[in-house]
């Protein structure tokens, strides 16, 4: 007889032993801070620096060096696909891990357009609008904490997964036709961030407004970790 079995017989007799688990009155395990899915975020923050300081190798114009920066780049954007799904899927969803994980994405992806845009290989603007929606969003997601979360969006993990692959190709030592490609993937990006971003704002207004009416919510965008998913 497993402890499960012995609790539920001591509470509430044999007959009621087999009724399933009470979830409000079973006891929880707190969900431990260090975990693999939290290790994941931790390590793509570390990644920040090493990826920036191999950017910047020769003046941002060793090749070499460029397919190291973009290597790393690609490992650490990689680790933001796993470990939230590895939270999800574990039950290693933590409060730590929700604060973490976002953070941990803003600081790659601007690390990454600001290096880019001082090495002169993407528009100051471009990094200027990326980034003004970014510290937006986190904004408007203080703002409305108390009010509760907004519903994970298609959109905002499509902006993510643009601005990965725009990045990407911009890092790697690639000319010609390529470099088209690069330009037109980073505007597509930019267009989605900033549809994603005004949806954001007409959204919390929403949440606000129904919150103070009495009305709940779900999920966080980007599909950060807040589900018990970007960011």
């Amino acid at each position: 007889m497993t402890d499960r079995m012995r609790r539920a017989v001591s509470e509430h007799g044999i007959a009621g032993a087999g009724r399933g688990p009470d979830h409000i009155t079973d006891p929880v395990d707190p969900v431990p801070v260090v975990n693999i899915a939290n290790a994941l975020t931790v390590f793509r923050i570390v990644l920040v620096p090493v990826f920036i300081a191999a950017l910047f190798v020769g003046g941002g114009e060793d090749t070499g060096w460029r397919i190291i920066a973009a290597l790393i780049f690609g490992i650490a954007a990689i680790t933001d696909r796993y470990d939230g799904w590895l939270a999800r899927r574990r039950g290693l969803i933590t409060d730590f891990g929700k604060m973490a994980d976002p953070i941990a994405d803003k600081a790659l992806i601007g690390a990454a357009l600001v290096g880019l845009s001082i090495l002169g290989d993407l528009s100051w603007w471009v990094t200027s609008v990326i980034l003004a929606r970014e510290l937006g969003v986190t904004a408007l997601r203080f703002w409305v904490l108390r009010h509760g979360v907004i519903p994970a969006s298609r959109g905002g993990k499509l902006k993510t997964l643009l601005q990965a692959v725009a990045i990407g190709l911009y890092l790697l030592p690639l000319a010609g036709v390529w470099h088209v490609v690069a330009a037109v993937i980073m505007g597509v990006a930019l267009v989605v961030t900033v549809f994603t971003g005004l949806d954001y704002v007409w959204q919390a207004v929403a949440l606000r407004n129904r919150s103070t009416s009495g009305a709940g919510s779900a999920v966080d965008p980007d599909g950060t970790r807040t589900d018990a998913g970007q960011h």
